[in-house]
Formats: C-alpha cells, sequence, structure tokens
C-alpha cells in the first residue's frame, strides 16, 4: 500500500501517467465511478467479504472524501490524494457521508486492453 498526491506523480510524456508508481507499460481496465454516501465497492450480498488481485490497482479521489478499507485498517482519503493496492492486499472504498466521492480506479499490466488491439 502507497498513498501518494497529484503532485507526487512523475512528470511522464510517453507511457501511461502512473508509470514508475505501478508496474506494467499499459493501462488495461479502469472507470470513474461515483459513489453514493457510504457506499463500500465490492461488497454484494451473498458474496465473500474479501476482493483482492493479482496486479496492483490504483484509486485517485477526483472530488470529495472516502476511507479506504485495506487488510481491515482505514485510511482517510481526500481529493488529489491517489492511493495504491499492492497485489493480494483485500481492499474497499468507502464513499464518505457528507462528501462522497467521484473515483478514478486503474491496474496497469503487460498488455492493452483488448479493445485496443486489431482483430
Amino acid at each position: 500500500m502507497r498513498i501518494l498526491r497529484l503532485k507526487d506523480l512523475p512528470d511522464n510524456e510517453s507511457g501511461h501517467f502512473l508509470a514508475g508508481v505501478v508496474p506494467g507499460e499499459f493501462l488495461y481496465r479502469g472507470a470513474i465511478t461515483y459513489k453514493k454516501p457510504n457506499e463500500r465497492t465490492h461488497t454484494k450480498p451473498g458474496d465473500a467479504d474479501y476482493h483482492v488481485h493479482e496486479d496492483s490497482e490504483v484509486f485517485i479521489i477526483l472530488q470529495g472524501k472516502a476511507r479506504m478499507e485495506l487488510n481491515g485498517a482505514m485510511y482517510p482519503l481526500k481529493t488529489g490524494d491517489i492511493f495504491v493496492v499492492e497485489p493480494g492486499e483485500d481492499h474497499h472504498l468507502i464513499s464518505d457521508a457528507e462528501e462522497p466521492c467521484v473515483s478514478l480506479w486503474c491496474h496497469a499490466g503487460p498488455n492493452r486492453h483488448k479493445d485496443q488491439l486489431e482483430n
């Protein structure tokens, strides 16, 4: 786990903007998400309450506040924070009750997204 600020990112002019922060030559999966107050990611009724990846996942708080629940510990986040979840870390982003978050999440890896490949 690492927490950075936008100003801490390397000044990359090629590759992707998280090069040097997470391994992988390409961003291959991600989205901007709008969370309801107190909404907790990766939580569905009836599912196991455990969420990990084999690669790193990055959450960038674009607006509002949140908490990252990581392996049972809570980390407060605000606009401009970047939270890097390392492989194997159980994680859930929880949107703030008063200032719900808008976040960007993404993964980086060795290959382009399948939609960027020629058929």
